[in-house]
């Protein structure tokens, strides 16, 4: 039983963190302090930066079905 939790929270550890760092990467800051903002906000608000979290996971997990297309800047030999 105790071996199953590890591994529960061992799968989380490393699923759930993806959406931090990819946050941080973003914004250019230690991943921790995204980390802690989302802890300090999920208290304030009694857990309701929980569902945007699983959301934006769950959305980060599954980027490769979404077609993100960036306009690409003409350049002066192609005008």
């Amino acid at each position: 039983m105790k071996r199953k939790i590890q591994k529960i929270l061992l799968y989380f550890e490393f699923k759930s963190f993806g959406v931090c760092k990819w946050w941080a990467n973003k914004l250019g800051i230690d991943s921790s302090k995204v980390r802690l903002a989302f802890i300090y906000t999920s208290f304030i608000t009694f857990g309701s930066p929980l569902i945007l979290y699983m959301a934006m996971a769950w959305i980060l997990d599954h980027k490769h079905y979404f077609k993100f297309q960036r306009k690409r800047k003409s350049t002066i030999w192609e005008l």
